[in-house]
């Protein structure tokens, strides 16, 4: 009866608040006929969406590919082989060799094994993601595939850059003005962590609430107008998500050189992105990931067990972050944690409701932007005071030094020293599986159906990463430096006198102190390493603490760790929506169902999934990167295999694909739920996290197979279909 009343309390809330939101606030579409957007955008996409084509039979002759596609396409593969190539070996290697080039120290004192798992792959990546998007550029030069911008596309596109640094200056701004009145005033953390909760999410929920539409490939789409570089933006705010920014330093902090694989893997995914998948989706068009999937493997069944395995991973993942906002708000708001998860959620439907992804999108151009300054100043702020240069990204490897100093006098364990906890089969297990579970993960592929055309597509991966990279490559500095404090300041000292901090994060139930015999400890009244029990989803959040750092900074961690569950749960509810009310209600069971009637599902559903998720995350069943990394194992046993082999093998049919989806989801649950129960059990020492190393070959020998002996081979269509994929220009061949 109590559930029910909870359920029942939190809609009804919502219900009443959005109709009035929608009084209050008048829709930017409302306002169309006089001027597109603040913007200036068109008020109309390029060119119409053809979601109501048959996928067997066309409604016209089909198109021929042109002659010169052969070759086009045989030059693509000639870069995409070698990049791969030096994809596999820049992380592989490394990882295989850890230990002998820990033995070589660079730049401020890095073990060269440690660096290449922190920041030397990723560097890599980088260069890749963006080489291999010139060379295309310039690969299509040759064949006059380029398009050109209008001189009015050319100027809205500099007020968007205009707007987003403008406002990226406002925020730091703001920041120092209330850093000043903090002095002046003395202002509770509490007091001051309300301040910059209700600036953030007040700034969201107005975007959201200008950003309404009723169109639905603004609501799906957003329109398919966001330029390359705002959506690389967007993505990448979508990507960095409550385990990205409050998770992912503290299992750096926890496990060390194992803690890389999360960095290497959350990242190695985007150059399967651009060389594999989203210049081809982005050719394709439409809605959704089903939408492919349905239409490449023709067939209601593919279709309805696409959306299914989507809502699936994208209901795990957005548990994980509405998890997140109730650490937050429990801890920096002082509200019930309960209480947090349904204040925070009903933040994101402000952004997410009405607006769909076209709000969405501006939204997270915000949020990224918030959420990096978040995670910058802190750690920029504790390497000046720990080393004296303002460069953390270079001067950990100082700390780390002095880390290695302490562990030994101390007799823990090395930090650097890989696979300590770990089996090298693990690591690179749960690497794999984070990388293609990035190249299969949902609410990121349909993020290159938003932009104009192919190029815009490749460009949006490379500034995506490239904005992710710049926390990335903070994470193992914000945890060295963690490490160090707690190191030198908390660790060994009595525990009658320990700080301020741990006694308030002991309230979240992130903390532990073990002193006692029975729990493990020697009972002699000082704090030892071992007796410190430190939850990763704490480390981030407690270190401006745990360092001294202003209530400021303190505040501005908390602001930047609800951007990041926000942003990513606004993508991952609209995924869940799309699948229901697109997929499987207009596709499979109601293709007459009028665009009102869809729209509102999708609505509908963003807030059954958003109720549902906070009801799950109550339970707090799991930290929340190991429920993102069982999000993305589903992904790379599910999605990726058969969207790469619909793109890039002609062979591949439906009951393939229907069969390797089904069997790479059993597979890896199975393992999941095995290794889950009985931690003991496993294979090779791969964990549940990693449950999708197994269940990716099984889905690739499974829809080849199936595929060689089905009697209903590929059709004509079918074929045009991937012919078509493979032509870059926008509009043309089209099958």
């Amino acid at each position: 009866m109590g559930l029910l009343q909870l359920i029942f309390t939190i809609g009804g809330t919502i219900a009443i608040a959005m109709w009035l939101l929608n009084k209050l606030f008048p829709p930017l579409e409302r306002v169309r006929d006089r001027r597109a957007s603040l913007l200036d955008m068109p008020t109309r996409p390029p060119r119409p969406i053809r979601e109501d084509a048959a996928p067997n039979i066309p409604s016209e002759p089909l198109p021929v590919a042109p002659e010169w596609l052969g070759d086009y396409w045989a030059a693509n593969l000639r870069l995409i082989v070698p990049y791969l190539l030096i994809w596999l070996f820049s992380f592989t290697l490394p990882s295989l060799l850890a230990e002998p080039l820990n033995q070589i120290r660079v730049l401020t004192g890095f073990p060269l094994g440690y660096y290449m798992g922190a920041q030397g792959s990723l560097l890599i990546f980088i260069t890749l993601t963006f080489l291999y998007h010139w060379r295309m550029q310039q690969l299509e030069r040759q064949y006059d595939l380029i398009p050109s911008h209008s001189p009015s596309e050319r100027q809205r596109r500099r007020r968007i850059f205009a707007a987003y640094s403008g406002f990226a200056v406002g925020f730091g701004l703001l920041v120092f003005v209330i850093s000043q009145l903090e002095h002046v005033l003395t202002i509770p953390v509490s007091v001051m962590s309300w301040i910059f909760m209700l600036i953030t999410v007040g700034l969201y929920a107005l975007i959201g609430l200008r950003g309404r539409t009723t169109q639905l490939d603004e609501y799906y789409v957003a329109g398919r107008r966001i330029p390359g570089m705002l959506n690389g933006l967007a993505t990448g705010s979508d990507w960095m998500s409550a385990a990205s920014f409050i998770s992912m330093a503290g299992a750096i902090y926890l496990l060390g050189y194992e803690g890389l694989a999360y960095i290497t893997g959350w990242t190695g995914g985007y150059v399967l992105l651009t060389l594999l998948l989203a210049p081809y989706l982005r050719k394709f068009g439409q809605f959704t990931i089903p939408d492919f999937i349905g239409r490449r493997y023709p067939g209601a069944g593919t279709r309805v067990i696409s959306a299914v395995i989507s809502i699936i991973i994208s209901f795990t993942y957005v548990t994980a972050q509405v998890t997140g906002v109730g650490i937050i708000m429990s801890r920096f708001l002082g509200v019930n944690y309960m209480l947090g998860v349904i204040v925070g959620l009903s933040a994101v439907l402000l952004c997410s409701f009405l607006g769909g992804m076209q709000a969405i999108t501006w939204t997270q151009g915000v949020q990224g932007i918030i959420m990096v300054i978040a995670y910058i100043v802190p750690v920029t702020w504790l390497s000046v005071k720990l080393t004296g240069v303002p460069l953390p990204q270079l001067m950990y490897g100082q700390a780390m030094h002095q880390i290695e100093a302490l562990e030994l006098a101390q007799g823990i364990q090395s930090y650097s020293q890989p696979f300590n906890d770990w089996t090298p089969w693990n690591f690179l297990a749960l690497t794999l599986c984070l990388m293609l579970g990035t190249a299969g993960m949902p609410h990121i592929l349909v993020r290159f159906y938003t932009v104009p055309n192919v190029g815009e597509a490749r460009s949006s991966v490379s500034w995506a990463l490239a904005w992710i990279a710049i926390l990335y490559l903070t994470a193992p500095a914000y945890a060295a430096f963690s490490r160090l404090e707690i190191l030198q300041e908390v660790v060994d000292r009595p525990i009658a006198n320990l700080p301020q901090w741990t006694e308030n994060w002991a309230a979240t139930g992130l903390l532990s102190i073990a002193d006692a015999p029975e729990q493990g400890g020697n009972g002699d009244g000082r704090l030892q390493y071992h007796e410190l029990q430190i939850d990763q989803d704490l480390v981030v959040l407690a270190t401006p603490e745990i360092a001294g750092l202003p209530a400021t900074i303190v505040a501005l961690v908390a602001a930047g760790g609800m951007a990041a569950a926000l942003s990513t749960a606004d993508g991952l509810l609209m995924v869940i929506a799309a699948a229901v009310a697109h997929d499987i209600f207009h596709r499979t069971l109601n293709p007459k169902a009028t665009p009102r009637e869809r729209l509102m599902l999708g609505r509908l559903m963003i807030l059954s999934a958003a109720v549902l998720a906070a009801l799950t995350a109550i339970q707090r069943l799991a930290i929340i990167v190991q429920m993102v990394a069982w999000a993305f194992s589903l992904a790379a046993a599910t999605f990726f295999p058969v969207l790469v082999l619909g793109i890039f093998w002609k062979g591949a049919t439906s009951r393939g694909a229907a069969s390797g989806m089904i069997s790479g989801l059993m597979v890896t649950l199975g393992y999941m739920l095995l290794n889950y129960t009985f931690p003991d059990w496993g294979i090779l020492g791969i964990n549940h996290s990693a449950a999708g190393i197994f269940g990716i070959p099984v889905n690739f020998f499974v829809t080849w197979v199936v595929s060689r002996l089905d009697i209903d081979q590929p059709t004509p269509a079918s074929d045009a279909l991937v012919d078509s994929l493979r032509h870059p220009e926008e509009g043309v061949f089209q099958a």
